[in-house]
């Protein structure tokens, strides 16, 4: 079978852009390189799921002799495990880069562990979200010396729940605990926003249609998969702050000055990550910003309970982000559209529909609307795929 290069090489004479010279220099000089043998899938899948194993192995000998050891013993085998990992990555670095790769990512995930178990070692009594401060330090440290996708996933991972904790934190000492602070929608709506914005920050990491460098493929999924969930906290989120935003509803406030920092943050801080990413194309950001404010005010008449507005509200926000996707060529947010147009659709049914209707009709009507639903859906879908705008990434 011939190499892509060659197929391509061969359409490229066949339409006349080539010289038929030119392509024969070209295919020779192809030819005399060394060849490249590439991991097949089963290979690489078999290295992450070793390098679990590896991991949970670790942690199931520590946590079964942690009793047994003493102090020092405990900080020396942590010591161990972390520079021994780290050094057994370095050292297979040039013989197996796939392997390397798994050894790096399994000592970025047990520093963590060996931060949190050294303080439990000696009883310190610090402020806990730093110790995923300093986590994260460690895995941002990683990514620059390593450029590993498992130091930057860690690390993309690691400093929202770092911000989240810290907020937590706060959030319970000036209320004096969550049992107050449960019944000001503040205290859960500064996080949900701030974790909905950050996903859609790392999903618009990818620039244009054209391939992307693989810390953004990295920052595309950890977005990508968390953008459904984070929709959801949402949602839960701003139907209960709905009442409360009108009036209709007392609580607790938290105190201005924490109110504002927090969703000054949450607000700003995606906005800022955006831009890192994205330079002066943030426009989107701005428009989700948007979207969420709105959003806070949309709920229906009592508490998680979703009118006619929450639904089409949710419908504008699946549109715009395949207005997102068409408007950069990327697949991957019209899918998330679709998705979201989707499951809104569903979840519309479901509530306002099924009820009205007899159970066998109500059971016709599901099934006429995944069938149909989804054969509609998918032909737009396939549509806007075959129209998004391909500008070139810059």
């Amino acid at each position: 079978m011939a190499k892509g290069w060659q197929s391509q090489l061969e359409r490229w004479r066949q339409a006349g852009l080539i010289e038929p010279a030119t392509a024969d220099a070209i295919q020779a000089w192809e030819q005399a390189q060394p060849q490249q043998t590439r991991l097949q899938a089963p290979v690489l899948v078999t290295i992450a799921l070793g390098g679990v194993l590896v991991a949970a192995g670790l942690l199931l000998f520590v946590s079964t002799h942690w009793e047994a050891l003493a102090p020092g013993q405990r900080f020396g085998l942590l010591l161990a495990l972390v520079v021994g990992l780290h050094g057994g990555g370095a050292a297979v670095e040039e013989r197996f880069a796939p392997l390397a790769v798994a050894l790096h990512g399994v000592g970025t995930v047990t520093l963590g562990a060996g931060l949190f178990l050294a303080a439990q070692i000696f009883h310190l009594e610090a402020h806990w979200p730093l110790g995923l401060l300093l986590w994260a330090i460690g895995a941002g440290l990683g990514w620059g010396l390593l450029r590993q996708w498992p130091q930057l996933a860690v690390l993309a991972l690691l400093v929202p729940g770092w911000l989240g904790s810290e907020w937590a934190v706060a959030a319970e000492g000036a209320t004096a605990g969550f049992q107050r602070s449960s019944s000001d929608p503040t205290a859960l709506a500064v996080p949900a926003a701030g974790l909905l914005l950050t996903s859609l920050s790392y999903l618009g990491a990818p620039l244009g249609s054209g391939p992307t460098s693989a810390a953004r493929r990295v920052l595309l999924w950890i977005g990508g998969l968390g953008l459904l969930p984070a929709a959801l906290f949402w949602l839960f989120v701003s139907l209960s702050m709905g009442p409360w935003v009108l009036g209709s509803q007392s609580a607790t406030a938290l105190p201005l000055p924490l109110a504002l920092a927090g969703w000054c943050l949450a607000l700003g801080g995606p906005l800022l990550l955006g831009w890192l990413l994205r330079g002066a194309r943030i426009a989107p950001l701005g428009v989700a910003i948007g979207w969420l404010l709105v959003s806070l005010v949309a709920g229906g008449g009592g508490r998680f309970d979703p009118g006619l507005f929450t639904y089409l509200w949710w419908a504008v926000g699946g549109l715009l982000l395949l207005a997102w996707g068409v408007a950069e060529g990327r697949s991957e947010r019209i899918n998330v559209g679709m998705a979201v147009i989707g499951l809104d659709v569903l979840a519309f049914y479901v509530s306002q529909v099924m009820d009205a209707l007899g159970r066998s009709a109500s059971l016709i009507g599901l099934g006429v609307l995944f069938l149909g639903g989804g054969w509609g859906l998918e032909i737009l879908r396939r549509r806007l795929l075959a129209r998004a705008v391909r500008p070139e990434a810059p």
